[in-house]
Parts: structure tokens; sequence; C-alpha cells
């Protein structure tokens, strides 16, 4: 077992990474948006969303698809509902903030996981993980301080739903490991595409912002959440935690080259904080992984 989980740890390395990279492209992507509205945005993504993850779900399991949605069970259509808000929050973050403040309150997630854990399933927490939580805190303030500046708190504030949600969905995968809840993730689609038809005024949309939602829902969306779920197969829970930080580096560099969306020095001050905390936790978790292995 040892063998071949280090011969495919490079394979599980490289696609969190691209996972990172593929999430990444959300930012710019929605910077590029002519006309739709997020609803609209959220309803066609959410469509192409579904449809790749069904195309992948029939492939992997040979059109055997009831089994594996049944599997989930409670627990995946609790995962879906907290991915399926969590995506329609994190949309709406960039387009109320800068992409920066965005990604990089989302991207300190795994502390607060890491204290949700403890308080609900009992996990131990180090003095590392509660002093980065605090640190992160720290980071994630100055970033409000800046919002609030600028007339951007909403959006700060909404980045902070996509936390709540996307802690709440990781610590329920936690709880369900032996579980494939890849259709858990596809039911997420279904979600949002309720929620974006129940709050969407028209479903007209021109070609050009059709193209970025199916962009968005199948290359950024799709093809990120399934090269994490099959790369963290093969990589330790802290280092898929760590290597897709790729996402919270690259997002704000893509709309600084391509829409000159700069960030300002709270903000730049911030998330460095937030980035060395969730690194900080994360060369510790894989230190402990390490030792106990």
């Amino acid at each position: 077992m040892i063998q071949t989980r280090d011969a495919k740890y490079p394979l599980g390395v490289l696609m969190v990474i691209m996972a990172g990279v593929c999430l990444s492209i959300s930012g710019i992507g929605l910077r590029h948006v002519e006309q739709a509205d997020g609803w609209q945005i959220l309803f066609y993504r959410a469509i192409a969303f579904i449809i790749t993850l069904l195309c992948f779900l029939t492939v992997r399991y040979r059109g055997r698809l009831y089994q594996p949605f049944r599997k989930i069970g409670v627990a995946g259509l609790f995962v879906a509902m907290f991915l399926g808000l969590g995506s329609v929050c994190y949309v709406f973050a960039i387009l109320l903030t800068t992409v920066a403040n965005a990604v990089f309150i989302v991207g300190a997630t795994p502390i607060f996981t890491a204290a949700v854990a403890w308080l609900v399933l009992g996990e131990r927490i180090t003095g590392i993980a509660i002093t980065t939580m605090m640190a992160a805190l720290f980071g994630i303030g100055l970033m409000f301080a800046d919002g609030l500046v600028a007339g951007r708190w909403l959006g700060n504030l909404v980045a902070l739903g996509v936390v709540a949600s996307f802690t709440g969905m990781l610590v329920l995968l936690r709880r369900s490991k032996a579980i494939d809840m890849l259709p858990a993730t596809c039911l997420a689609g279904v979600v949002t595409a309720i929620l974006s038809a129940i709050m969407v005024q028209s479903f007209v949309i021109s070609p050009h912002d059709l193209r970025l939602a199916v962009l968005l829902g199948t290359v950024q969306f799709g093809g990120g959440f399934i090269l994490i779920t099959m790369g963290s197969r093969y990589v330790p829970a802290a280092e898929v935690a760590l290597l897709s930080l790729t996402e919270a580096v690259l997002a704000p560099i893509w709309v600084w080259i391509g829409v000159n969306e700069v960030p300002s020095v709270l903000t730049l001050i911030g998330s460095t904080i937030v980035l060395v905390a969730v690194l900080t936790l994360g060369l510790s978790g894989i230190r402990r992984e390490r030792l106990a292995g």
C-alpha cells in the first residue's frame, strides 16, 4: 500500500495544484462579464457544472449512478446544501469586493475548519492552530477595515458566508471519509441552479456572457473540484490544504494583470497575514502526519 501511494503521490500533488489553478480563474472570469448579473451567471454556471460532473461520474461508475448517489445519505445532502450556498456567496463576494479580499478571506477556511472540527468532532487542536486562527482573524480584520474605507464591506461579509459554508462542508466530509462525496458535489450544482432560478429576473443572456458562465462551470468549478477530489486520494489532507492555496495566490494576480485591479496596502498586509497563518497551519499538519507515519 505504501509503494502504491508513493508512486501516485507526485500525480496527486500535480492534480491539487492544477485544481487551484482552475479555481483561481473565477475572479478574472467574472470581471469580464459584460451584462449578466450574478444570478444569471450562477444559473448557467451551475447547469454547466452539473453536466460536467454527471459526465465524469457516468464514466467513473460506468453508467451506474444510482448507488453512488444513494450512498451519500443525509450527510451528502447537507454537503450539497453547504457547497451550493457557498458557491452562491463566492460569486457575489467577488462581485462586491476585490478578488484579493474575497479569495484570501475564503482561503482562511482550513483554520476555521480546524476549530469547528475540534468543537464538533472532538479533533485535537494544537497551540499552533489557535495562534494561526487569531492571526487570520487579525488579517481578515484589516481587510474588513479596508472594505469599510472603500465601501466594499458587504463583499467581505459575504466572503465570510463562504467560509461558514465551506467549513460546514469540510467538517461533514471529515465525518464521511469512506464515502465518495463527488455525487454530493454534483447535487450542490442543483442547489445553486434552483436558488438562481428563483432569484433570476431574466434567463436571456448574451453569447459572450454565456460562454464565460459555461467556462466557469466546466473548467473553473467542475475541473477544480474533480481534480482536488481525485488528488486528495494520494495526498495527505494537510498538504491538500497547503497546495490548494495556489488559488488564493493566483486569483489576485490574474485580475492584476488582466483588468488592473490592484490590491490596497491594507489588503496586501491582511492577505499576507492570512496566507502566512494558513501556511503555518498546513506545515505543522504535514509535520504531525509525517511523525505519526
